[in-house]
């Protein structure tokens, strides 16, 4: 009972006692057996007994555990790998950084182990948790996130929980039995607290019935009360109930829109703003006034107004323009307010608003409120009858930190597990085998019938069944009779072989997946089909239970390192594989001013915001043959290189054999270089002997074409001196046979003349006669 007053602790074992129901009880009892039949404890107590009373063996032939190491293998061939995506631009790099990060905590934690003993208690128990923790005192107290594997009969969640992660369960709860020096070391700084609390169950429920004769394996409820030993004095240690609670409560918020006012600087700039273009409105409108005036004047002195008019008006004008400047004024002062005012918001509990309201001056920036209710995480501790602490996790916290790995969910707490479908083949075939050695036993050791008296039983039990042996009888008595076990039928043989293929069949894990060479495909590619539809149902729990698990352990870590990693922090993240260098990460890095002041962070990881994924198939195993010749055709397509092939592979001193790559490639590089130059001077000696041949062939051909010219020229100047010297004698015959024909024509022309002068004569001579001839005598 708890100390009276405390209402918390009783709180806390009425929820365990309400949890701790019929339901619960009778699937921890189906999960241990199958726990029991997965670590070949297959006998009760009871059957153990009454196979040694019928004088039947009591071994067992184990097809379970292969197919638990087999799904185990499939499920943590790997790790895990996560990926982040921004929400906001702004946040891409930090969000890069969450990968890192998350390996950084696996790798601390010893993730891996741990995760593969979640997934065989997920196989033998139907389900394995990770607990996601802080360890305020590592780091020299900055702490870390660090990630634990519960026990998963420990842990009682919420009967009416539906979601397959739990994440809508009221709450869930670890209940342990640890001894008070246990105690001491988890919380030290309440050590007081631990001493005088008390407990009224000092043992953890135990639900097996494993045969103690058979017995393979110690849990840790096998462990009696008595065992539990105090290190400082060496006695029995205290047992105590520790009860570790998370619940989700609803806390009101207020997300409060607020003005953020100007600063003095911007104050300033707008006070000058205003002031020059109020210097400008005021100078326009005593221009009007002036306008105005004159206007009034002219309409006194030509009798349209009276003065006394002309002054009222002018007082009227000047009021108003006095009172433009004053809105003019106001008006532009709060539109260049309103302009660097910026309307923000944040989320504060309403506890915090109701505070920051009663401030006026708070009251007067806010422009909008909105509440809601927000899911925030509590932990309550409790050790016997005493609460240790009750704490609410930090904002950034929403989800459970315990994180569910199922086998196959019922909608309900209470998931199968891989081993109980496989109970009833199990014990079919223990007792098929059973019942043939029993009757092999029984054929070679035969009973014996007999009358009483007839026979000296010591003797006959002792020599009946050795060779060449003499059995006496008494005389008189009837030799006894021989009783010879009945024939089993062919079909019971045939049973025992059907029920290990349906084993084979149930749990999905075929003996070709375990390397049986009978079973296997004679062909690669026969094999790698084998191997790609064998593992679809492995694929399918891997896809529809783990990874959904693995990608919420994702979002837990995030949301946990945001809440721990505040400060400027450096870690090295150690690469898979050895032929890549270790990376340092950081995060938080401080930013500062010229004048040494801080003014921000860079890789601001505690405020950046963005949602994790998992790698789908990462844990999957890896077929490395097929790999590898996927990765010598991508070698050969030019799309990697050889060191990449060459990560990949088992070699021993890979890393050496990497290096003596680097440093031939490089002599290759050189050689290559000398290469190419040498085949550069090859070539120009080619390109010159080649020139020069060519020089040659047109020196040649020039000198053919030189005498073929001047042999042309020859017979071209004796041909136009031949030409020539008939032009001359063409043109002297030509001359003479001209100078022929003048001297005709000249000659022609003289006899003409001649004749003509006398002719003319002789006319003269015709006239002066008939002149004379007519004269009067």
């Amino acid at each position: 009972m708890s100390k009276k007053g405390n209402k918390q602790v009783d709180r806390v074992r009425s929820l365990f006692q309400r949890a701790n129901q019929a339901s619960r009880v009778r699937w921890e009892y189906v999960n241990q057996k199958a726990f029991d039949f997965a670590n070949d404890n297959q006998l009760s107590e009871r059957e153990f007994q009454d196979l040694e009373d019928q004088g039947m063996p009591t071994f067992t032939i184990n097809r379970i555990t292969p197919v638990v190491e087999m799904l185990n293998f499939y499920a943590t061939a790997n790790t895990p790998r996560w990926q982040a995506v921004a929400v906001d631009g702004s946040d891409t790099n930090v969000a890069a950084v969450f990968s890192d990060m998350a390996d950084y905590i696996w790798a601390g934690s010893d993730g891996t182990s741990l995760y593969a003993n979640a997934i065989n208690d997920a196989i033998s128990k139907s389900v394995g948790w990770l607990h996601v923790v802080v360890d305020p005192d590592a780091d020299r107290g900055m702490g870390e996130v660090m990630i634990e594997q519960p026990e998963p009969f420990d842990i009682f969640v919420d009967p009416k929980a539906r979601d397959i992660l739990f994440r809508d369960a009221a709450f869930i709860m670890i209940r342990k039995v640890l001894p008070k020096a246990h105690l001491y070391k988890l919380y030290p700084d309440h050590k007081a607290k631990i001493k005088k609390a008390s407990s009224d169950e000092q043992a953890d429920y135990n639900y097996s019935e494993k045969a103690s004769n058979t017995q393979k394996d110690f849990t840790y409820k096998d462990v009696s009360s008595s065992e539990s030993i105090d290190p400082e004095t060496g006695d029995t240690d205290e047992l105590l109930e520790y009860f570790e609670l998370y619940e989700k409560i609803k806390i009101p918020y207020v997300n409060v829109f607020y003005r953020v006012p100007p600063t003095e600087e911007q104050m300033a700039q707008i006070k000058q703003q205003v002031d020059a273009r109020m210097q400008e409105m005021s100078q326009e409108i005593e221009v009007q006034l002036m306008e105005t005036q004159q206007k009034l004047q002219q309409a006194v002195e030509s009798g349209e107004m009276l003065p006394e008019r002309m002054e009222l008006e002018l007082k009227k004008e000047t009021d108003m323009a006095q009172q433009q400047l004053k809105s003019a004024n106001q008006q532009l002062m709060n539109d260049l307010i309103s302009q660097v005012t910026v309307v923000d918001n944040k989320v504060v509990t309403e506890k915090e608003y109701k505070i920051l309201e009663k401030d006026p001056t708070f009251s007067n920036i806010v422009e909008d409120v909105v509440r809601f209710f927000g899911d925030r995480i509590s932990k309550l501790a409790v050790i016997g009858d005493t609460m240790i602490y009750n704490i609410t996790l930090p904002e950034t916290i929403q989800e459970y930190p315990i994180i569910p790995f199922h086998f196959k969910w019922t909608g309900t707490p209470y998931p199968i597990s891989a081993v109980s479908p496989l109970i009833g083949k199990q014990r079919e075939i223990n007792k098929s085998h059973q019942i043939m050695v029993h009757n092999a036993s029984l054929g070679s050791s035969l009973r014996w019938m007999h009358e009483e008296g007839a026979i000296d039983t010591g003797h006959w039990e002792k020599y009946s069944s050795s060779p060449g042996a003499l059995l006496p009888i008494r005389p008189g008595a009837a030799p006894p009779t021989p009783v010879q076990p009945a024939p089993l039928s062919n079909a019971f043989f045939q049973i025992v072989q059907e029920g290990k293929n349906d084993m084979e069949y149930l749990a999905g894990i075929y003996s070709s997946m375990q390397g049986d060479t009978g079973q296997q495909h004679d062909t690669y590619r026969g094999m790698l089909a084998m191997d790609e539809y064998g593992t679809r149902r492995v694929k399918q729990w891997l896809k529809n239970c783990i990874e959904p698990a693995l990608r919420q352990l994702g979002i837990v870590i995030k949301e946990f390192s945001q809440s721990v990693y505040t400060a400027h922090k450096v870690f090295r993240v150690v690469q898979p594989s050895a032929l890549q260098e270790d990376r340092e990460v950081q995060i938080n890095i401080p930013m500062y001013n010229d004048l040494g002041e801080a003014v921000g962070k860079w890789n601001d990881y505690e405020t950046s915001k963005f949602d994790v994924r998992i790698v789908a198939g990462s844990t999957l195993p890896i077929n490395r043959w097929a790999y590898l010749a996927e990765l010598k055709d991508m070698f050969q397509l030019g799309i990697i290189d050889d060191i990449a092939v060459l990560s990949e592979t088992d070699l021993r001193d890979k890393e050496r054999i990497a290096e003596r790559k680097s440093t031939y490639a490089q002599l290759q590089g050189q050689v290559q270089s000398m290469e190419s130059q040498l085949k550069d001077s090859a070539g120009t000696i080619e390109t010159l002997e080649r020139q020069l041949v060519q020089a040659g062939i047109k020196g040649k051909v020039m000198q053919a074409q030189m005498e073929i010219s001047k042999k042309k020229n020859d017979v071209e100047t004796r041909e136009e001196k031949e030409y020539l010297a008939t032009q001359a004698k063409q043109k002297l015959l030509r001359s003479t046979m001209d100078n022929e024909a003048g001297t005709r024509k000249k000659r022609a022309e003289d006899d003409m003349k001649a004749k003509s002068k006398e002719l003319d004569l002789q006319i003269k001579s015709v006239i002066n006669n008939l002149q004379s001839n007519n004269e009067p005598s």
